[in-house]
Order: C-alpha cells, then structure tokens, then sequence
C-alpha cells in the first residue's frame, strides 16, 4: 500500500520538510512506501483530505514566536471528520532569498504571514521600507525571484538550494528558538496517545460560560497545555474554544470530563489523541 500525504506546498516548505521527517519515520518503522502531494493552501490541504484525495495530511498548528495556526484550526472546525494522529516539532530558521545585488535594491520581500511575522524585528531594522506580501506558503513566489531582482522571499535554505537560488541573509528570524508544531491528520482515530486536543462552543456569552467547561478538566486534575480562541464568525463577541489536554482518553477521568463537558457547551468536537 503506497501512503498519500497531503501537504502544505509547493515544494521547499516547511510543512514538507515535517512531512517527509514523518513519512521516512513510518518507512522505518512499518515499511510503508509514501508519496507526498503538495497543495496551495492549508484549507485545500485539509480539504483535499476530508474529501479522500489523500491518506493523511500534514499542517503546521502552533509556532513557539506567533502561536497558533487560525487557518489550522477555522478549517479543521469546519471539517468534523477530521482526525489528529500525530505531532511533531521541527526548528525553523529562515532565509532571506533574492537575486538582488544587495540588500538596498530590494522593495518587496514575499512569504507566509507566519514568517513575515517570525522575522518582523530584523526586516524592520534591515529593510525599513520594503513592502511586505503575504502568500500563502513560503516558498510561493520563489519562482518569481528570478525575473524580479527587486524581489525576495523569507524560506528555508533548503528552499533555496532546490530552487537553485541565492542567499542574501541567514537566519533572519528574530529568536533562534524557533520552533512549529505540525499535525498529522486522517480520517480515522489514532489508537493511542497521552495529548487529546477538542474544541467547543459555549451557548450563550454570560458570566462563567467558560469557567464550567474549564472545571471539568480542573476538578479531575486535568492539565490544559494550550487553549486558544477563535471567532465563531457568527456574531462579534462569539468565540471557539480550541484546547489541548495531557490526557489519554482512555482513562475513566477524562472521559467522565469529556460526558461532564457536553452539559455545558453549546457544540463540541474531539479531533483525536497522539
């Protein structure tokens, strides 16, 4: 059986450097032959899942600079059958990559919001008055460098080497303890796992609306390791709630937490343990 695993693309991103420390982990220890499909988009990435278009699919969730991944997490809300099988981490240090002659020729510099965002302090002091674009992936405009030699893009350096493109600054990100959580999805739930991440909404915005579902986990000496909102785009002032518990569902308190939790939101919906 040959593994498709869909990723965030084109070729040279991160998320494809995850997915291939992922697909040559599963080549060791299962013998299982793999074959990577990028996509323009987180969403199309998810989506192109959700639709059987691919075994899993590979997408960055969390940033240890930014934080979390909104495309993540508004599109796995949206795709309910959905689920997390794995997490890994990876260390991101990012290139300035350009065919200028130098710095001062440069007027626009191209990536993902996340990385723009990761290297904000030094383009600030190196290129106070360059236009910054935002793309949908890292290396997106990265076959454009070479006709516009006032153009860079923020990737890896890998990125520059398949694309065969010079480096003008490396790394460029503000804090060398750069680092991005990465999920692993597919359709089915994994089989084991001591971190199990869910999100809910609350019925109504009162007093203590949150406070409740907190307490199922807080009573039960359950630890939360993330929790993030998000808008329901419903209605302003409405949230989601996206938490990360240190629980294996498996044990008699968590799900008691988790049959206590749907008395007191309005929706809720597991994505797995890992």
């Amino acid at each position: 059986m040959v593994v498709s695993v869909a990723y965030l693309g084109p070729k040279g991103t991160y998320a494809e450097a995850a997915a291939l420390a992922y697909t040559n982990q599963l080549a060791e220890e299962l013998a299982q032959t793999t074959q990577l499909y990028p996509y323009p988009s987180i969403a199309e990435t998810l989506r192109a899942l959700a639709r059987g278009q691919a075994y899993l699919a590979v997408v960055p969730v969390e940033n240890s600079v930014e934080g979390s991944v909104s495309n993540t997490l508004d599109t796995l809300w949206q795709l309910p059958t959905l689920q997390i099988q794995h997490s890994l981490v990876l260390p991101i240090s990012h290139a300035l990559i350009s065919c200028a002659k130098s710095l001062a020729t440069i007027r626009t510099v191209y990536s993902h919001p996340q990385a723009l965002a990761q290297c904000q302090g030094w383009l600030e002091r190196s290129l106070p008055s360059v236009g910054l674009v935002p793309t949908n992936a890292t290396t997106e405009a990265l076959h454009c460098l070479s006709e516009d030699k006032t153009a860079a893009a923020i990737a890896s350096l890998r990125a520059a080497e398949l694309y065969n493109l010079p480096v003008l600054a490396c790394p460029i990100n503000d804090y060398p303890e750069n680092h991005t959580r990465f999920w692993v999805l597919g359709l089915e739930s994994s089989k084991s796992g001591n971190q199990t991440s869910l999100a809910f909404s609350v019925p109504t915005n009162v007093p203590g609306a949150l406070v409740k579902p907190l307490f199922c986990f807080a009573s039960r000496g359950i630890n939360l390791s993330r929790i993030v909102s998000r808008p329901t785009k419903r209605s302003l002032g409405e949230y989601l709630f996206f938490v990360d518990l240190e629980a294996d569902p498996r044990e008699a308190a968590v799900q008691s937490a988790l049959e206590e939790l749907t008395s007191c939101t309005e929706t809720l919906k597991i994505f797995g343990s890992y």
